[in-house]
């Protein structure tokens, strides 16, 4: 897919597409370094970002920055 059909779509969309295509073995791996937070695996960051926290929000916009999702 290119970059133009994930721009089309919510940010909190793109990152629950990426993470169920993830391999199972894949979610415990860390994706991203928060100051003040520390790693964050994708599982984590699935928690988070379900829950709507602010923290979600952070963690989509790092790794929309980071071209990960």
């Amino acid at each position: 897919m290119n970059d133009s059909y994930f721009m089309d779509i919510l940010p909190k969309e793109r990152f629950f597409r990426v993470y169920a295509n993830l391999p199972v073995g894949l979610r415990n791996e860390v994706i991203l370094v928060l100051p003040d937070v520390g790693p964050m695996t994708w599982n984590a960051a699935y928690v988070e970002v379900n829950n709507n926290t602010k923290l979600g929000d952070v963690i989509v916009e790092k790794l929309i920055e980071l071209k990960i999702i």
